[in-house]
C-alpha cells in the first residue's frame, strides 16, 4: 500500500496505513550518527534524503514532478529526526500523544473521507499546498505515532535492546516482540557477537 496519495496540490495521508508511516518515523531516527556510530550519518546529502523517501515510498509534494531535496530541505529533516525521538522516549502516552499531535499540526489538514480502490470509505489526513517537505514528512511521522498509541499502546515505542545501541522505534509487528531499531544489523550484530562468546567460551573449558 502506498503510504501517501498525490491528490491536487496535496497530498493525503490514510490513517488507516499508520504503521507504515510509523516504521518510516522509526527509520528516520535510526538515520542519526547517534545510532549509527559505526558508519556515520545515513542521510549525509539531499540525495540520501530522496532515497530515504523513495524507499519508504513517500511520495511528498514538496518533492513531487522530479523535483529534488534542497539542502534547506535536509538540514530541516535532520531537525526533525530529533523531535520524533523525543516522542519515541516519551514517558507517558499523554506526552506521546501531544507531541505528535504537534508533528501533525505542521502540515497537515482536518481529517476527510476518501474512498479507497475497492470503493470503501477510509479516513485520510490531507497536507497543506505548498507545505515544506520536512513540515509534509511530520505529518507523516505525527500520523504514525498517534495511530501507534491508538492500536497497540504507548508501550510500543522502546529503545533497541541490542548492547550500546542507542536506538529507538515504534514496534508495529503483529506478534508486538521485536527487539531491535534495525532487525537486519543489529540483530545480526548481537548474534555475531553471541556466537563468538559462545566460541571462545568453549574454547577456553577445553
Amino acid at each position: 500500500m502506498n503510504q501517501l496519495h498525490e491528490r491536487g496540490a496535496d497530498v493525503q495521508i490514510p490513517i488507516t496505513g499508520y504503521a507504515a508511516a510509523a516504521n518510516a518515523a522509526s527509520d528516520l531516527v535510526n538515520t542519526s550518527p547517534t545510532v549509527r556510530a559505526t558508519t556515520g550519518e545515513a542521510l549525509p546529502d539531499p540525495d540520501a534524503l530522496a532515497a530515504f523517501l523513495a524507499g519508504h515510498d513517500l511520495r511528498l509534494d514538496a518533492v513531487a514532478g522530479g523535483r529534488s531535496p534542497s539542502a534547506e530541505d535536509l538540514w530541516e529533516v535532520h531537525l526533525l529526526r530529533r523531535e520524533v525521538r523525543g516522542i519515541l522516549e516519551t514517558e507517558t502516552e499523554e506526552q506521546a500523544v501531544a507531541g505528535a499531535a504537534v508533528l501533525t499540526g505542521r502540515a497537515a489538514l482536518r481529517p476527510v473521507l476518501l474512498r479507497d480502490g475497492d470503493d470503501r470509505w477510509q479516513w485520510h489526513v490531507p497536507t497543506a499546498a505548498g507545505a515544506p517537505l520536512a513540515d509534509e514528512l511530520a505529518a507523516v511521522a505525527g500520523i504514525g505515532l498517534l495511530g501507534t498509541v491508538r492500536a497497540l499502546g504507548h508501550e510500543r515505542f522502546r529503545p533497541c535492546a541490542a548492547p550500546g545501541c542507542r536506538g529507538v522505534f515504534a514496534d508495529v509487528s503483529r506478534s508486538g516482540r521485536r527487539l531491535y531499531c534495525m532487525p537486519d544489523l543489529c540483530g545480526n550484530r548481537l548474534n555475531v557477537a553471541n556466537h563468538r562468546a559462545r566460541r571462545q567460551a568453549g574454547s577456553e573449558a577445553r
